[in-house]
C-alpha cells in the first residue's frame, strides 16, 4: 500500500510538472506530452497494452480521419465565395455577417480552416480596418464550435476519452443547446465590446513577387460582373494588380470594376497559389492557352548569355524554341507592368516555366537557362470534383449527425473514396496528418490510465472528504471549468481538455455525481480562449494579421470571457442536475 501510495503522489507530480512545462514551452506541447508518454512507460506506470490502445482509440481516430479528410475542403472554393460576399459598407451589417458565417460554418468544419478562407478577403476590403473584423470572425469560430461534437477538436479529444474510460460517446448534438446559448449571449457581449477594437489603417500593399499574366476569354461567366462579385480581389497568396483594356493599363483595380471579354487580370504573389485562377470560368494563362497543365512547373533563371536577353517572350518564339509556356516572371528590384508576352526579358530574370512532353529532350535548355526547382503547385478541384468533395463531407456528417453509422465509419469510408479517387494524395494526407494532437490526445489518455493504476483519485476522495460541507457538486463544476479555462489560457485548448478529463471523472466519483456535466464543463472551458492570443490556433491566426496587441484581446476578450462562463456554468447545473 504505500508504494501505491508513493506512487500515486509522483504520477500528481508529473501531472504539475507536465503543467509548468507546457507554461514554459507554449511552441512545443507535443514534446512535453511525448516526454509525459516515455517516463510514465518507462516507470511502470502504464503496460504496453494501454500503450497501444491509447494511439489506437476509436475516438482518437475518428478526430485524425476528420481532420484529414477536411484537407479535401481546402481546396474548395466555396469558403472564399462566400467570404467575398460577407463584407458590405455597413460596419454592423459586415459584422453581423461575418459573425454568423463564423459560427455557422465552425459548426461543421474545421474553424481553422473557416478563418484561414476569410483572412484575405477581411484584409483586402475596402471598406473597413482589418483589425475591426479579425478578433470578431476569431471569437465566432470559436463559439461555432461549440455547437457540435465536429465543431472543433477539442470536443472530439474530450469524446475520444469519454470512449476510452468506457462511457457511451457523446451525441452529434449534445453540445447544441449549450452551445446556443453561448452564441447568442457571448455574440451581443462581443458585438458591444467590438467598439474596442483597434483601427489600424489598411496596409495591404501589391506583393513585389511573381508576376502573373490572365486574359478573360469570350464566353466567360466573369463578364458583366465586377472584380468583387467575381470574387478576384484578394485571393490566397495573390493580389490582383492591374487590369489591361484594349491598352489601357488600370491601376489600382477598383472592386467595383465591370469585367469585359479580353481584359487582362495581372496578379503579383505566390506562385504555388497559381491553379487558384482555373477555378474561375474563363480566365486563362499562356500555359492555359498553350494546352500546357499547371501541376508541373519548373523555374529557372535567365542566363546573361541567354538568346533571350533583350527580346520578349513573343519575339523569342518561346512556346515553340522550349516547348514550354511562361507562367509567371519575377525581377528582384522591380515590379513588372503590362502584357506578360511582351516584357523584355533581362539577364537573372526568375521565369516559371509550364513545360510540355518535348522539354527536357531539348539542347538548348542549358544554354539559356540555370534550372532553380520544380515548383510544386497546390492541387484545385474542378466543379465536378468540388461537387464530390462537398458533397461526400455533408453526406458523412449527416449520417453521423442522425445516428445512422458512426463518425468513425462516415470518415473512414469518406477518406477512402477520397484516396481512391486521388482527390487526396496519399503524400498530402500523410504531409498533414495531424501527429501533434495524436500524440498529445495518446500521452493524456496514458496520464488518466496511470492516475487509475496507481489509485492516485483516491487521493483527491480523501480531500473531497475532509472538506465536505465545501465541495458541493455545483462547486465542484465551477472548480472543474475555472481550472479547465485557466489551463486554456496559459497552454492550449487540446492540452487542457486532455488534463483536465480525469480530474473532472475523479471528481465527480468523489462527490458521487454523474460524471457528465463535469465532462461538459471541461469541453466547454477549454473551448473559452478568448483572453491570450497563444491559447487557441484561430487566435494566433489573427494576432498578427490585424496587428494587435495583448491588451486588446484582454480588453475585448475578459468581458467575453466573463459571459461565456456564466453562461456554460449555469445551463451545465441546470441541464444536468448539478
Amino acid at each position: 500500500m504505500l508504494v501505491t501510495h508513493a506512487s500515486a503522489w509522483l504520477v500528481l507530480l508529473f501531472f504539475v510538472i507536465t503543467i509548468a512545462s507546457l507554461i514554459k514551452y507554449q511552441s512545443s506541447p507535443e514534446k512535453v506530452f511525448g516526454v509525459l508518454l516515455l517516463v510514465l512507460f518507462l516507470c511502470g506506470f502504464v503496460s504496453s497494452t494501454q500503450v497501444i490502445n491509447s494511439f489506437a482509440s476509436q475516438g482518437v481516430l475518428t478526430l485524425v480521419l476528420l481532420m484529414t479528410c477536411s484537407l479535401a475542403l481546402e481546396k474548395t472554393r466555396v469558403l472564399r465565395q462566400v467570404a467575398n460576399m460577407v463584407i458590405r459598407r455597413s460596419y454592423p451589417r459586415s459584422w453581423f455577417n461575418l459573425f454568423m458565417f463564423g459560427a455557422a460554418s465552425s459548426a461543421v468544419l474545421n474553424n481553422t480552416a473557416v478563418v484561414s478562407a476569410m483572412l484575405a478577403p477581411i484584409r483586402g476590403n475596402q471598406h473597413h480596418a482589418p483589425s475591426r473584423l479579425l478578433v470578431p470572425l476569431s471569437y465566432a469560430a470559436i463559439l461555432g464550435g461549440t455547437l457540435t461534437l465536429v465543431g472543433t477538436s477539442t470536443n472530439l479529444i474530450v469524446n475520444s476519452m469519454v470512449i476510452e474510460a468506457g462511457f457511451a460517446p457523446l451525441g452529434f448534438f449534445d453540445f447544441t443547446l449549450i452551445g446556443s446559448f453561448l452564441v447568442v449571449g457571448c455574440g451581443f457581449t462581443l458585438f458591444i465590446v467590438s467598439r474596442w477594437l483597434p483601427n489600424h489603417a489598411n496596409t495591404v500593399q501589391a506583393l513585389a513577387d511573381y508576376f502573373i499574366d490572365t486574359k478573360v476569354r469570350g464566353g466567360s461567366a466573369l463578364i458583366g460582373r465586377t472584380i468583387e462579385e467575381n470574387g478576384l480581389r484578394n485571393l490566397d497568396g495573390l493580389f490582383l494588380v492591374e487590369l489591361q483594356r484594349q491598352n489601357k493599363l488600370i491601376s489600382p483595380v477598383s472592386p467595383q470594376a465591370v469585367l469585359q471579354k479580353d481584359d487582362r487580370l495581372l496578379f503579383s504573389g505566390d506562385i504555388k497559389k497559381v491553379t487558384l485562377l482555373n477555378q474561375f470560368s474563363g480566365l486563362e494563362s499562356f500555359a492555359n492557352q498553350n494546352g500546357l497543365p499547371l501541376d508541373n512547373l519548373s523555374e529557372v533563371i535567365v542566363r546573361p548569355e541567354s538568346r533571350l536577353v533583350g527580346q520578349t517572350l513573343k519575339q523569342a518564339g518561346f512556346r515553340a524554341l522550349f516547348d514550354a509556356a511562361v507562367v509567371a516572371i519575377k525581377r528582384d528590384g522591380e515590379r513588372l507592368s503590362g502584357k506578360l508576352g511582351e516584357v523584355i526579358l533581362k539577364a537573372g530574370d526568375n521565369l516559371v516555366l509550364a513545360v510540355g512532353e518535348d522539354f527536357k529532350s531539348r539542347h538548348n535548355l542549358h544554354k539559356n537557362f540555370f534550372f532553380v526547382s520544380g515548383v510544386e503547385t497546390e492541387q484545385t478541384f474542378s466543379p465536378a470534383q468540388e461537387k464530390m468533395a462537398l458533397g461526400g463531407f455533408v453526406t458523412a456528417i449527416g449520417v453521423a449527425a442522425i445516428g445512422v453509422v458512426p463518425l468513425f465509419k462516415s470518415m473512414f469510408v469518406l477518406l477512402a473514396l477520397l484516396l481512391l479517387t486521388r482527390m487526396l494524395k496519399p503524400s498530402e494526407a500523410l504531409q498533414r496528418l495531424p501527429i501533434q494532437i495524436w500524440l498529445i490526445i495518446s500521452a493524456a489518455l496514458l496520464l488518466s490510465r496511470a492516475l487509475e493504476n496507481t489509485h492516485a483519485t483516491d487521493l483527491l476522495d480523501m480531500l473531497i472528504m475532509s472538506h465536505q460541507q465545501a465541495f458541493t457538486p455545483f462547486i465542484g463544476l465551477c472548480v472543474v471549468y475555472i481550472m479547465t479555462w485557466w489551463l486554456t489560457e496559459l497552454v492550449t485548448n487540446n492540452a487542457a481538455a486532455a488534463l483536465m478529463f480525469p480530474l473532472a471523472v475523479g471528481l465527480a466519483n468523489a462527490l458521487g455525481v454523474a460524471s457528465g456535466g463535469y465532462i461538459m464543463a471541461v469541453a466547454f472551458g477549454a473551448s473559452a480562449s478568448f483572453v491570450s492570443p497563444y491559447g487557441y490556433q484561430t487566435n494566433l491566426m489573427v494576432f498578427n494579421a490585424g496587428q494587435y496587441r495583448l491588451k486588446d484581446f484582454v480588453k475585448v476578450g475578459l468581458p467575453v470571457s466573463v459571459v461565456y462562463g456564466i453562461i456554460t456554468v449555469l445551463s451545465t447545473s441546470v441541464l444536468y442536475g448539478l
